[in-house]
């Protein structure tokens, strides 16, 4: 009876079970078995913690597979993180906006697909680029890796099934599942080929291919009748992008359904309060390849257009016929250098929108003036809203700037105006949010001029130089130098050209009804 037990031991087996108690175990438990065990045995374990620190993340396989050549920045752990979450199970729709030779493609096309498929090798991953050409050189590098590393990888390929393009793995014994990638370019035919993990990566080849309407609407329809279509249940997609156009395929979709998307939005240089990685405006993404200097350099090279559009993932359409793009970025400050500066005013102005609050929005922004004339235009708050939203946002607005007015367009309705604005103060009175301050002065501004009469004059002060940003106000400025007249007016921009116009009347008097005053430096600012 003990030698029929004793030959049908099964020593992989027993291994394979000796090796999953050893995972369940903390650090400090492995490390004193490890120290324990014959060199035969410390082998195995020490194979079974490589394989522990590779399930970590794609970063830590990369790392393990290259002997620590791969590199490693807290951006990249971003798309690791994604990857974990996926592999998980989780459903995922994201876009990775980040700039150019910042790793996206290496982390999110090779190794995360290398990585899911290690994790999950029951499951399909689908990638399409512009070309087949680069899509395929995506797909070989994960084939060759497993072929190089299958016993590290754990997973095998199908002797029937290696090519580039498509490429199955080794399904597990009594299954006839077999997980692999397939690549494609975007516009080519993927009929019979489905996904668990969909990655599109660079859908345009370059900012021509982008900037063709007839291309951005091929892009388009690819995505919504041939590669959404191809999902399974439950599959994530991964659309890696640097923003070319402000309606490239992730413009499209963010239009159509804003908050179905996670964003890993990285501009090379921050410039948001909301960083995905917490920076500081004016820091750098990877600072040890390219530090501030360097992007400083890439940007008078490039120049802003392309700035913006590879490098701040903020792409910013071609210039109308009032704004020219050079008039803001050649006098803008930064909100460090305007500490240094005395306002004599600040003004913030309201633009209510038209009564669709689903559509519309509410230009909401805040300007100042120092005693030389200068103008600054320092906050832009314009949202979506409803008139009891816009109301305590203008009055929150006004309390952080100690404005000493605040500016409604009256087509909208003086009377109503004055109701929203005195409502607002006195609830955030109630609050105790006020700071003391007294309700600043409420401004009815009546829009008898047309927009054209209305704009040129302060755009021509942006001419002249007279105009400064502080910071960066993207929306607001794509809105300026697209406008043309003829065009609606966008409401930001409206709010802007009022609060300007105001500041730059130094008696203070811009129109019927409105009295004349002035005021010193403002308490408090500084």
């Amino acid at each position: 009876m003990g030698k029929t037990k004793k030959q049908r031991r099964d020593p992989k087996a027993e291994l394979a079970a000796l090796i999953t108690e050893y995972k369940k175990l903390a650090p400090e438990q492995r490390a004193a078995v490890a120290a324990q065990v014959k060199a035969p045995m410390r082998v195995h374990l020490a194979q079974a913690e490589q394989g522990m620190l590779m399930d970590r993340s794609p970063g830590q396989m990369a790392s393990v597979l290259t002997d620590g050549i791969e590199l490693q920045a807290p951006h990249l752990d971003l798309i690791d993180k994604l990857y974990a979450r996926i592999a998980d199970g989780e459903q995922i729709k994201a876009m990775i906006e980040m700039p150019p030779r910042h790793g996206k493609s290496q982390r999110a096309s090779r190794w995360g697909p290398l990585w899911f498929l290690r994790r999950r090798p029951l499951l399909r991953v689908m990638l399409a680029s512009y070309g087949s050409e680069l899509a395929d050189d995506h797909g070989r590098w994960v084939r060759d890796q497993i072929a190089e590393h299958t016993d590290a990888l754990g997973i095998t390929l199908h002797p029937g099934s290696r090519a580039a393009s498509r490429f199955d793995l080794v399904p597990p014994p009594k299954s006839g599942v077999r997980g692999g990638m397939v690549t494609a370019g975007v516009g080519g035919s993927l009929n019979g080929k489905g996904f668990n993990l969909g990655i599109v990566d660079d859908p345009f080849k370059g900012s021509d291919d982008a900037g063709s309407p007839a291309q951005r609407d091929r892009v388009w329809e690819w995505y919504r009748s041939v590669f959404f279509t191809r999902r399974a249940p439950q599959a994530s997609i991964i659309i890696i992008n640097t923003r070319w156009h402000e309606d490239d395929l992730c413009g499209r979709l963010l239009e159509q359904n804003p908050d179905g998307w996670e964003r890993i939005n990285l501009p090379a240089v921050a410039f948001a309060e909301n960083d995905a990685l917490g920076r500081p405006p004016g820091a750098a993404l990877w600072p040890s390849r390219y530090d501030e200097a360097a992007l400083a350099e890439i940007r008078a090279e490039v120049g802003e257009r392309i700035w913006w559009a590879l490098y701040q993932q903020q792409p910013r359409p071609m210039e109308g016929g009032v704004w020219k793009w050079s008039w803001i970025s050649d006098h803008r400050i930064t909100p460090q250098q305007l500490l240094g500066i005395i306002l004599t005013r600040v003004v913030v102005f309201v633009d209510p929108s038209g009564g669709d609050v689903l559509r519309d929005e509410v230009g909401l922004v805040a300007a100042g003036r120092d005693a030389a004339g200068e103008l600054y235009v320092i906050a832009d708050r314009s949202a979506k809203m409803g008139a009891e939203q816009w109301g305590r946002e203008a009055c929150l607005l006004a309390i952080e700037q100690a404005a000493d007015a605040i500016g409604v367009e009256s087509n909208f309705g003086g009377d109503m105006a004055r109701q929203v604005i005195a409502q607002a103060w006195a609830q955030l009175e109630r609050e105790g949010l006020t700071r003391g301050m007294l309700r600043p002065r409420l401004i009815d501004v009546f829009a008898k001029q047309g927009k054209r009469l209305r704009a040129e004059p302060i755009a021509q002060l942006y001419h002249l130089g007279r105009v400064h940003h502080v910071g960066e106000h993207v929306s607001l400025e794509g809105q300026m130098v697209t406008w043309m007249a003829g065009m609606d007016s966008p409401d930001r921009m409206d709010a802007a050209v009022h609060a300007l116009t105001e500041l730059a009347d130094p008696s203070g008097n811009t129109g019927p009804g409105i009295g004349t005053y002035t005021r010193g430096p403002l308490p408090g600012r500084r």
